[in-house]
């Protein structure tokens, strides 16, 4: 490694993405192009970064695997960071094995970081937290470190484990500073800010009163019924019924939770769960074959009784009934919370994250951008979408989650 190589790589490590710059800018050798294209990662110019990274990949000969195996772990950061969450994970995977395999343990970890970090975004908690359970941050640089304890407290906010989460942001605090990374350090603070901000709605007997996260998880610990809006769901004593596929139950549970302790006539009951305002006979009929269907889904959870104008929840145990909501409404929500991140995403990996097809991500997109909510920039396959990003309260409530919480 020549001094030029050598002093960019350290410039860019402190997170100095112009210092790298100046000394490799005029060079096409594959480990030039290879620290271009991280430089120019770090200053947000993502697709010049990831075809810098692909021609230095092509540049190193088959008996350089290690250096391919990096460039393949610095394609995948920015790949991460374009929320490019398509295609299989095995060529990081395997990239990972190549450094485990030339002991290059922290390039190595920076992979599985990835690879968690995605999971992260997809929602898929419970394989998060296996890939993160087999990492070993200790001994390696403070800004890995520190990305690790990150990933660690995201992953325990979004489980609403908010001790754990802020022992893990301690640390991570303490290696961002031994890092001394502006951008680590940003970080940290934002995830440390979302604790203090609103996260849902506590809706009960009339009132709405904002909640912190950690007041949301005293809430769901409380034994009170719990009816999800942000998960969908309807939740007590660690007993979880999903109706996120289930609109109308989920519908017409809300509707009964919000009146609770007293009843929801039909009218108002068939136009929450079917979008009526003039309700005749068949709607009568089809109501009462939903609310047997609720009431056989919930039946561990409350009863659903009839009244003399149309339904009361009445739960076990004498318990009371609240309506968690998120902080902001519409069927939109959990998308303009993912766009909330302030990085460009594309359709279909929205559709991936949402769980949802591309065109009804498509349609949705359209209605907010009508709205001036979201924004798109490029075009056909280049087309990205940004949101301005929502202050005064969190979304992590909103973001997709395979699991219930835990």
């Amino acid at each position: 490694m020549d001094s030029l190589i050598a002093a960019a790589a350290r410039a860019l490590a402190t997170g100095d993405a112009l210092g790298a710059l100046k000394r490799v800018a005029l060079r096409d050798d594959p480990p030039a192009l290879a620290l271009r294209g991280i430089a120019m990662a770090q200053l947000g110019e993502h697709p010049r970064a990831r075809e810098l990274l692909r021609r230095a990949a092509r540049g190193f000969g088959s008996h350089e695997e290690l250096a391919r195996a990096r460039c393949v772990v610095a394609e995948a950061e920015v790949a991460l960071a374009m929320r490019d969450l398509g295609g299989s994970p095995r060529s990081l995977i395997a990239a990972a094995a190549t450094l485990d395999a030339h002991a290059d343990y922290a390039n190595a970890l920076q992979a599985r970081l990835i690879s968690a970090r995605r999971l992260l975004l997809l929602g898929h908690l419970e394989d998060a937290a296996a890939a993160l359970a087999h990492l070993d941050a200790r001994g390696l640089p403070p800004s890995l470190a520190a990305l690790a304890e990150l990933s660690s407290a995201e992953l325990a906010l979004r489980s609403l484990h908010i001790g754990p989460a802020l022992t893990a942001l301690a640390r991570a605090r303490k290696a961002a500073e031994r890092a001394s990374v502006p951008a680590l350090l940003a970080e940290v603070a934002e995830v440390r800010a979302a604790l203090d901000r609103p996260a849902a709605r506590k809706l009960f007997a009339g009132r709405e009163q904002l909640l912190r996260l950690d007041e949301v998880a005293a809430l769901l610990d409380s034994g009170a019924l719990v009816v999800d809006a942000c998960r969908r769901g309807v939740r007590a004593d660690g007993a979880w019924q999903s109706l996120a596929r289930r609109p109308v139950l989920f519908a017409l549970a809300r509707a009964l939770a919000e009146a609770w302790p007293g009843d929801v006539d039909r009218k108002t009951l068939i136009a929450a769960a079917f979008g009526v305002r003039r309700p005749n006979e068949t709607h009568r009929a089809r109501l009462r074959v939903e609310i047997g269907r609720l009431r056989a889904l919930v039946a561990t959870l409350a009863h659903i009784e009839a009244s003399t104008d149309g339904f009361v929840i009445k739960p076990r145990d004498g318990r009371s009934v609240v309506v968690l909501a998120p902080p902001i409404d519409g069927e939109q929500a959990s998308l303009v919370a993912l766009l909330a991140d302030g990085a460009a995403w594309s359709t279909s990996a929205l559709a991936l994250a949402l769980g949802a097809s591309q065109r009804t991500v498509q349609r949705a997109l359209a209605e907010l951008e009508a709205a001036g909510r979201v924004r798109a920039i490029g075009q056909a396959r280049a087309r990205r979408w940004l949101s301005p990003p929502l202050t005064g309260f969190t979304t992590i409530l909103l973001l997709p989650a395979a699991l219930p919480f835990a």
